[in-house]
């Protein structure tokens, strides 16, 4: 069954492959493939009520959960928009926002729950006017293995070139942040690094790029892309997409864990959760439990 490329606005679906290549101590490289929503936050009831087997804020095959995501102390109860705008103004580089959440859209990048499971190593939030659709800033909220989030605030958007897979099409603009990591993401990266996020506005396609480096400038480390295609949100892309990658939040933490395999037994340097914590900063659902330290 084909996909065909969408031209219209999101909500929608991305066909993505997730590429990895490590650079040192020793190189590395897998992809993998998979799928991801691209939600309007505002669109989720009118989008649950037309696919039967994906809902919101309660079990199905496919589930999106406020709570998933960031959640301010003392707003468990609000909407993830509201939650994500709260954060966004407590960030001392934030753009100036309208105080009415409805002048503002938020769409959101991301890998629902499956069959109640979730495991979601980074989301994209994009912000934007809801009057002019002019674009304001995104977050990345990345996640470990620990269910530790940590986000991050872009606000500069610059003009990128076209991604190599595409080069006649015009690129969209493109978030850029480099900024020191302070989380802990993988037992086989330091947490003195810094990523090195290239974020574009989402559009027909997605070509992502979040590099981990040895230093604001210093060379790279780890590369890693998120690329893909945008199908159209309907039941019948969605069923296709189940079966042609089922159980898609189950098939990435196997990947983590089968990857890191593989570089533990070729013995790359290894760092223990508990060290360094004063590298791990601005955590949002912090560990607790000793065991994993």
């Amino acid at each position: 069954m084909p996909l065909p490329a969408e031209s219209g606005p999101i909500p929608c679906l991305y066909e993505c492959s997730v590429m990895h290549r490590r650079l040192s101590p020793q190189v590395h490289q897998f992809t993998y493939h998979l799928f991801f929503f691209c939600l309007d936050l505002d669109a989720l009831p009118s989008l649950t009520a037309r696919i039967p087997y994906f809902s919101h804020n309660r079990f199905n095959l496919y589930n999106f959960r406020d709570r998933d995501h960031l959640t301010l102390e003392g707003m468990e109860k609000a909407s993830l928009k509201e939650n994500i705008l709260a954060w966004i103004r407590t960030q001392a580089d934030a753009p100036a926002l309208p105080t009415d959440p409805a002048a503002l859209r938020v769409h959101l990048v991301t890998l629902p729950r499956v069959l109640g499971y979730i495991f979601n190593p980074v989301s994209f939030f994009f912000l934007s006017d809801a009057a002019t659709a002019a674009p304001l800033c995104a977050v990345v909220q990345v996640g470990n293995t620990f269910r530790e989030l940590k986000p991050y605030l872009l606000t500069s958007l610059v003009p990128d070139p076209a991604p190599a897979d595409a080069p006649s099409s015009p690129a969209p603009p493109t978030y850029r942040l480099t900024v020191p990591k302070h989380f802990y993401v993988s037992p086989f990266s330091a947490l003195d690094l810094h990523f090195d996020f290239h974020v574009p506005l989402p559009d027909s396609r997605l070509h992502i790029r979040i590099n981990d480096l040895a230093g604001p400038d210093g060379p790279p480390v780890l590369l890693s892309t998120l690329a893909g295609k945008r199908v159209p949100f309907t039941a019948a892309n969605l069923f296709w997409l189940t079966l042609k990658f089922p159980f898609v939040t189950l098939k990435v933490i196997f990947l983590i864990h089968y990857q890191a395999l593989r570089l533990w037994l070729r013995k790359l340097p290894f760092h223990r959760k508990g060290e360094n914590s004063d590298l791990q900063k601005d955590l949002w659902k912090p560990n607790r439990n000793p065991a994993d330290r």
